[in-house]
C-alpha cells in the first residue's frame, strides 16, 4: 500500500518537478524518509504507521519536494533553476480537479 498509495504519486512529481533525467535509489530513499517524517506522534498512538490517507494531497507534495531536492543535490535535475520552496512548487504543479455544473 504504501508504495502505490502513498510514495509513487508523490515520486513521479518529484522527478516531474525537477526535470530528473535518471532515477537514482537515493531518490526512492528520501521519498520513502519524507513519508516517515510525515507520521506524527498521535498516529503512532493510535496504532498507525502511515500519515492519514486524508492528508495525501500534502504528502504527496512532501515527498515531491524531497525527490526533487534530491535530484538536485545528486545533479540529475534540468529545470534550472530550482525553485526556492520546493513544497509549494509541487502543490502549484498538482493537478486539481475542477467540474462544471451542468444544472
Amino acid at each position: 500500500m504504501a508504495n502505490n498509495a502513498y510514495i509513487f504519486p508523490g515520486f513521479g512529481l518529484g522527478l516531474v518537478i525537477s526535470g530528473a533525467i535518471r532515477v537514482h535509489d537515493d531518490m526512492l530513499l528520501a521519498a520513502s524518509e519524507a513519508l516517515a517524517k510525515l507520521v506524527a506522534e498521535e498516529d503512532y498512538k493510535k496504532g498507525l504507521i502511515y500519515p492519514p490517507f486524508s492528508n495525501i494531497r500534502t504528502i504527496s507534495a512532501n515527498i515531491a519536494a524531497n525527490v526533487a531536492a534530491k535530484a538536485y543535490e545528486l545533479g540529475l535535475a534540468t529545470r534550472l533553476p530550482r525553485p526556492e520552496n520546493l513544497v509549494k512548487y509541487a502543490e502549484s504543479c498538482m493537478y486539481t480537479p475542477t467540474y462544471r455544473n451542468y444544472r
